[in-house]
């Protein structure tokens, strides 16, 4: 990727992840960028090939928060700290829930989901601890990612929010170790 077409695609993954894919007017984003809208179209000919490259961008990011959770052994402050440093990514892939009735973000969503959670499940079962199966565990923690994506704006992504989060998530997934009916 070209330094232009780099500038283009980060100032439009931001504008995408925080406002979603009717912000992306190119106009707009020329004057963000302080570029003409003629090197846009250069670089990527219609806004479908731009969105096409914003989506390989996610990945790309996905693919580099995998890489830093295989690493972490914590959820606090650990992976914490991964959020916060990748908060542009996860709002971006908020914007891909909130629009996965179109076949190209939901793609890029499964995918995406596919290379940050898999090692994202075991920490968070390695963290809380929690006795149960591991298929119990995936349908946790599928419900908790989609709470979690329900929850998060960009007002909101800070330390103590993650804090408070993930303390509120171990305590009601503890939960589920207990017996439905009767007493312990």
């Amino acid at each position: 990727m070209t330094e232009k077409e780099e500038i283009w695609v980060v100032k439009g993954y931001e504008t995408f992840a925080l406002f979603g894919e009717n912000a992306l007017k190119i106009e707009q984003l020329a004057k963000q960028v302080g570029i003409s809208k003629s090197s846009f179209y250069h670089h990527f000919a219609d806004l479908d090939i731009f969105i096409g490259r914003l989506l390989q961008h996610h990945l790309k990011n996905s693919t580099i928060i995998a890489e830093k959770e295989k690493l972490a052994t914590s959820i606090n402050p650990e992976l914490i700290n991964i959020l916060l440093e990748h908060k542009t990514d996860l709002l971006f892939n908020r914007q891909l829930r909130i629009n996965s009735h179109k076949p190209n973000y939901r793609d890029t969503l499964v995918r995406s989901n596919y290379i940050i959670g898999k090692d994202f499940i075991n920490l968070w079962l390695s963290d809380t601890k929690l006795n149960i199966t591991k298929q119990q565990s995936e349908g946790l923690f599928e419900l908790a990612w989609e709470n979690f994506f329900l929850q998060i704006n960009s007002e909101n992504m800070n330390k103590k929010w993650f804090e408070t989060y993930f303390e509120n998530l171990k305590r009601i997934t503890r939960s589920f170790e207990k017996p439905l009916y009767g007493s312990e």
